[in-house]
């Protein structure tokens, strides 16, 4: 008995170092370790192939890695790379479904099998543990994941963050059965159920019998693939297009046992019963949109409180919060584009505030004008709370009127400047900001800086065009923003030189890797032995994205991640470099938040020592598509014959 008491030892010592397992009582913990199935793989064995049955068992990486891979053999494409403490083959777990991938060994490889049978009682006490499951850390979860294969692995964080993030799984959720309950019979026709939904504003409508139980479920979801895109007609009815049976729970349900069953059976709706099974009454509906309302940091309530708040002072409390909401879309893997739109959002909704309480204390301003928001913020990318970058463009009149309002607006942006900075937004360090007076011009102004930028490309004129090109109107009168949008694009078809230019300057970052493929570090200063991953890594692909955007003649778009998509859309021949370039940009911008959540500061400087081998190979992975990218700049634009 004692050998395997030491082998039950040696495993629970091991399982307890990584998620989901540090999350679970040491006592139990040990039991499930005695029960651990382990298994030596020779490199380039398979453990299981896509569409098997699922095992006994799902599997966690003692030492060695796995492939996880899709699609025929003779075409496989890498979705993760599974290293040590990775857990995967969790599919059988959540969602009852046969393996989506095939596990192979990369290497010689250990790996421990967990009974499913054995961890389900884990999983249903544990909210912890069904967040783990939830937010897709486990290889292979069915969740939805990012486009770029290769990288998939680059979310290995939960052990650093977890443990302080307050978790509302255990939350009882309440309804409104008024507002949740919208039913039709079965003989109610499409037209009919879809006319109930609209004038309800629901997102489904319940299907239910004579004795109110339900039978079925219509969804948005459910009449766009069967009526509009399918065979269904209109004036059939529901119980033709209905989505049945309906998963049911009993009322006051927590959140753990909602967001299970809802990932388990891959719904967004939920029908409440008076008994919690089918044959009772429908009490009302619990949605998706339910579980994001009662988690504690939900967006549109973030902004709701900004926009209505009569306390400046109270505005950087409300900011922080946004950081936690942006620590736990992290650890949920969200796609970083969705992050970014919300919590520019919510820094938009700052910005507004912070302009109409100037605007309170200074008086109404004496000419229209418009803020505009400039850099990652223009861009709608500033995840994490860096350095402001804003000007300000106001309407011309004359000589004596420009200049009395110009006083006026730089005392409005400066006021602004204070208070974005009380929230946390340092000013820039290069006075970038509106309350400098060069930023605060009229129109005629900003045409003329742009114009001397644009026929004139010197170094100093390429960096401000750089920056100043990614504006991006916030607030006020946004025709002034149009207005100098349609002077630039006039201008840039004017000078054609001018964008040969700008992408040579777009070369100019250096090179990520050295030729050992090590990251380059600082070789001196406060950041010593640190990557800087904005300047090597992120910016050579923000300027590639702006220069073949504007080359391609589409104007008002400043975001990376759409330009991309649009080159993707116009330039089919090179569709699928734009979209690997877009991924990788995600993944860039995703460790630099964690990065700097991890640090507290911008997560522009990384220590490489922090990244596990897993990270820095994803991080090596990505810098190809930059050199790709700036291959193609270098082609298209003849670079090497420009002097």
């Amino acid at each position: 008995m004692k050998p395997a008491n030491a082998i039950q030892e040696r495993v629970f010592e091991f399982l307890k170092q990584y998620p989901p397992f540090n999350l679970i009582a040491q006592e139990q913990l040990r039991q499930l370790a005695g029960q651990v199935r382990v298994q030596y793989l020779e490199p380039k064995q398979v453990l299981f192939r896509q569409g098997d049955t699922p095992h006994e068992v799902f599997y966690v990486v003692r030492q060695g890695s796995v492939r996880l891979e899709q699609g025929p053999e003779e075409a496989r494409r890498l979705v993760d790379v599974c290293d040590e403490g990775d857990v995967f083959g969790a599919r059988a777990l959540i969602a009852k479904k046969n393996y989506s991938s095939t596990a192979t060994a990369a290497e010689e490889t250990l790996v421990y099998g967990v009974s499913i049978a054995l961890f389900d009682p884990v999983l249903r006490h544990n909210p912890e543990v069904v967040l783990y499951f939830a937010a897709g850390f486990a290889a292979g979860a069915p969740v939805q994941q990012g486009n770029m294969q290769e990288t998939q692995a680059a979310r290995r964080n939960l052990g650093s963050y977890t443990a302080h993030q307050p978790l509302h799984l255990e939350e009882v959720l309440t309804l409104e059965t008024n507002h949740s309950k919208v039913t039709c019979t079965p003989q109610t026709t499409v037209r009919l159920a879809a006319q109930i939904m609209s004038d309800k504003d629901s997102s489904f409508i319940l299907v239910v019998n004579e004795q109110e139980h339900p039978i079925g479920i219509v969804t948005d979801t459910d009449l766009r693939k069967r009526v509009v895109a399918g065979p269904i007609s209109i004036e059939d009815s529901v119980s033709a297009v209905m989505s049945a049976p309906v998963i049911t729970l009993k009322p006051n349900p927590h959140m753990a046992e909602a967001l299970l069953l809802m990932m388990r059976h891959r719904v967004k709706h939920l029908c409440v019963t008076s008994n919690g099974t089918a044959n009772s009454p429908a009490e009302g509906v619990l949605t998706e949109h339910h579980l994001l309302l009662a988690q504690g940091n939900n967006p549109a309530v973030l902004v709701q409180e900004i926009r209505q708040t009569q306390r400046i002072d109270s505005l950087p409390a409300i900011r922080n919060r946004a950081e936690e909401l942006l620590q736990k879309y992290l650890e949920q893997d969200v796609n970083i584009a969705f992050i970014a739109n919300i919590l520019s959002e919510v820094n938009d909704a700052l910005i507004v505030r912070a302009l109409e309480y100037a605007e309170s204390i200074l008086g109404e301003p004496p000419l229209r004008y418009c803020w505009l928001s400039i850099g990652s913020e223009g861009r709608e990318e500033q995840l994490l709370r860096t350095d402001q970058d804003n000007a300000l463009v106001f309407e011309d009149a004359h000589a004596g009127q420009e200049m009395e309002a110009q006083a006026y607006f730089v005392k409005l942006a400066g006021l602004v400047n204070e208070v974005l900075a009380s929230c946390g937004f340092e000013r820039c360090p290069a006075n970038m900001m509106a309350g400098n007076i060069k930023w605060c011009q009229p129109l005629h102004t900003w045409k003329q800086y742009f114009h001397a930028w644009i026929h004139e490309p010197t170094e100093e004129a390429l960096l401000n065009a750089s920056i100043f090109f990614d504006y991006r109107p916030v607030y006020g009168s946004f025709e002034l923003a149009h207005q100098l949008t349609d002077y630039i694009y006039e201008h840039i078809q004017q000078e054609r030189i001018f964008l040969p230019y700008l992408a040579k300057h777009a070369l100019q970052s250096p090179p990520p890797l050295s030729f050992f493929r090590n990251f380059m570090v600082e070789r001196g200063g406060g950041h010593k032995d640190q990557f800087d991953i904005k300047l090597r890594a992120m910016t050579p692909l923000v300027d590639a994205a702006r220069v073949l955007t504007l080359d391609n003649r589409v104007a008002g778009e400043n975001n990376t991640f759409k330009r991309f998509a649009k080159l993707a859309e116009l330039e089919p021949q090179n569709a699928a470099l734009y979209r690997e370039a877009a991924v990788a940009y995600e993944i860039m911008m995703r460790h630099r938040a964690l990065s700097g959540l991890r640090n507290h500061n911008t997560g522009r400087y990384i220590s490489p020592e922090q990244l596990n081998k897993l990270e820095r190979q994803t991080l090596r992975n990505t810098f190809k598509l930059i050199s790709d990218v700036q291959e193609l700049l270098q082609v298209r634009f003849q670079l090497n014959y420009l002097s």
